[in-house]
């Protein structure tokens, strides 16, 4: 229900596939034989068993798919960004599972997009799959995924994760001994779990090596909500559900109040 005077969330176009086609080209993921995939699948299963303990909620303890190839991450953000729920971010040891996005489409004006190119939004301006890592407030590493075709200005921005592998490096990058929600529930402690600084700004994260986007089960259930933390951005903005997150995980940042059944 929206309250009397309350900004209405908005109603906003995804891009046009028509001119996504006209300056797309058609690309085929490369990649070895079903053996090869199960294999490492479950090379990287029996990992994930014996580096973390029984306590810690792993979703099941994932195994991991497959790198997904560019033509997924070239959509609307807004379409992207729950597609990335329950996708893995690998680098070396780590595996991450998606569990909460937010959405920045271009004309938004809570985008970095809104100010052009410039020396540190240039990565976000790229092609779509590619890292977009940002400072914020000088302390936090934030890690984006960069959404549509190259040129368009849009990216997910992943707001937390749960562990899947690695969880003594993580422990260590995020300088926490904990096994709880709140060692990956925020943007700032994904990007520190990783490791990562602005030097993997235009990585692309659909090749094997350095970090990478992995295919994972879909949720069966996601939430949506306000994004956090841009009361600078346009009333309509401010509103807009473009916030998302996989139901019933611990694993999500706060606020939670603010997320509802899609």
């Amino acid at each position: 229900m929206t309250t009397s005077g309350a900004p209405k969330p908005p109603t906003f176009k995804r891009s046009s596939p028509r001119n996504k086609s006209r300056l797309r080209s058609r690309r085929v993921a490369a990649g070895g034989g079903e053996g090869e995939a199960e294999a490492e699948a479950a090379g990287t299963l029996a990992l994930a068993r014996a580096l973390l303990p029984a306590s810690v909620e792993l979703d099941a303890v994932l195994p991991v798919g497959r790198a997904l190839p560019r033509e997924f991450f070239e959509v609307d953000a807004l379409d992207l960004a729950p597609r990335l729920l329950g996708k893995l971010l690998r680098r070396d040891e780590v595996v991450l599972r998606i569990t909460e996005v937010e959405a920045y489409r271009p004309n938004d004006s809570a985008c970095h997009g809104r100010f052009g190119v410039t020396a540190r939004t240039a990565p976000v301006f790229g092609p779509g799959g590619h890292a977009y890592v940002y400072l914020c407030y000088g302390l936090h590493m934030m890690l984006n995924v960069v959404a549509d075709i190259e040129g368009v200005g849009a990216a997910v921005l992943i707001r937390s994760c749960s562990p899947v592998s690695g969880l003594e490096t993580i422990q260590r990058h995020r300088g926490q001994q904990t096994e709880k929600p709140a060692l990956l529930t925020g943007p700032g402690k994904v990007g520190q779990a990783l490791g990562l600084s602005t030097d993997w700004s235009n990585h692309p994260l659909y090749t094997p090596g350095g970090l990478e986007v992995l295919d994972g089960p879909e949720p069966e259930s996601i939430l949506v909500g306000p994004r956090v933390g841009i009361e600078y951005a346009s009333p309509e903005h401010v509103a807009a559900p473009w916030r998302f997150a996989i139901a019933g995980t611990p694993w999500i940042s706060a606020p939670k109040n603010t997320l509802r059944p899609r």
